[in-house]
């Protein structure tokens, strides 16, 4: 019973997520990523309240408590938004979302998605325990440690969306230098026995505090470069493009979600957490420079595309300039 109600909920988010990402991208087509990033403010807010709010009423009223209540919330909330959000007519569009995953950038960003997602569905089932045994912190207080990086990922989020939007040139850094810290990050969270540095608490917050930031810079922009990336290979811009976009990074998240507990969990009680921790860093680590390679050879066909209308231009002006033979 309890995975069959886990499945129609996962069921339901999905469907929640991909449609207000939807409707969102296409009320404010010009500044998706602001959006975006201000919207996952408020996940922030629910990382941040979630844990100590549930354990408050766990622990007053029992373990149904915090479920009912959300449901309810939940329930309410149905109401509220048919009244508010627009409602938009359907534009089937041509293009299929075979051809969508089919596109060499759209693959990799999928790939960084999955990474990203994983990352944080790694620390869900490892790092409470990690730092039980480490530290020996009171139950109470484990929570706290997660704060850190829910903190800073709520307070980076809208700031990099809204550098997204008004300078897009730097969306590719902020993929590529966000993996490479985020690697960096899980590489420092044991740490990883061959840095030979001590386990420290003060390091270890530190250490999620930078995650936080490091994954505000690499999950905002991963939506506008789908879909920039689809409208420049004929995607037609409606709603069924970004359906298709929304869809598309909603699965991949999914699928990092699953892959980041399972796998985390099971490298924790085989190798420990430090060099359970450094193999997901090195995940992150093979995203971000993938992402880099990537954008290194479209920079490198591009400029070869340009010197080559170049030369055809030059051509074109000496050839009307020579003199016409009689």
């Amino acid at each position: 019973m309890c995975f069959l109600v886990r499945i129609v909920d996962a069921i339901g988010f999905g469907a929640a997520i991909t449609a207000s990402s939807s409707i969102l991208a296409k009320a404010f087509p010009n500044n998706v990523a602001t959006v975006l990033g201000s919207l996952e403010v408020f996940s922030g807010l629910g990382l941040i309240a979630g844990p100590p709010l549930g354990g408050f009423l766990y622990q007053s009223f029992g373990y149904e408590v915090p479920f009912i209540l959300l449901g309810c919330i939940v329930l309410l909330m149905i109401p509220l938004n048919l009244w508010i959000l627009p409602s938009y007519e359907s534009d089937p569009g041509e293009h299929s979302f075979w051809k969508l995953v089919t596109l060499p950038k759209v693959c990799l960003i999928a790939f960084v998605i999955i990474s990203l997602s994983s990352c944080f569905g790694f620390l869900d089932p490892t790092l409470s325990l990690f730092v039980l045994e480490k530290f020996n912190l009171p139950a109470g207080y484990v929570g706290l440690v997660f704060l850190g990086l829910a903190l800073s990922y709520t307070i980076s989020s809208p700031l990099f969306g809204l550098l997204s939007d008004r300078m897009p040139n730097l969306r590719k850094w902020f993929l590529v230098f966000g993996n490479l810290i985020t690697a960096a990050c899980y590489l420092l969270l044991g740490p990883v026995p061959i840095l030979h540095i001590k386990s420290q608490l003060w390091l270890l917050v530190l250490v999620l505090v930078v995650n936080g930031f490091s994954a505000g810079m690499s999950i905002i922009p991963t939506f506008p470069e789908m879909l920039s990336c689809a409208y420049e290979n004929g995607f037609e811009e409606g709603i069924s493009t970004l359906g298709l976009i929304s869809g598309l990074v909603s699965a991949m998240w999914s699928v990092g979600a699953f892959m980041g507990p399972m796998l985390g969990g099971f490298l924790y009680e085989k190798i420990g957490f430090e060099w359970a921790a450094a193999l997901q860093g090195l995940w992150a680590l093979i995203s971000g420079l993938a992402m880099g390679l990537f954008y290194l050879w479209e920079h490198s066909k591009t400029r070869r595309r340009s010197k080559a209308q170049n030369l055809i231009g030059t051509e074109e002006e000496q050839t009307a300039l020579l003199p016409n033979e009689t």
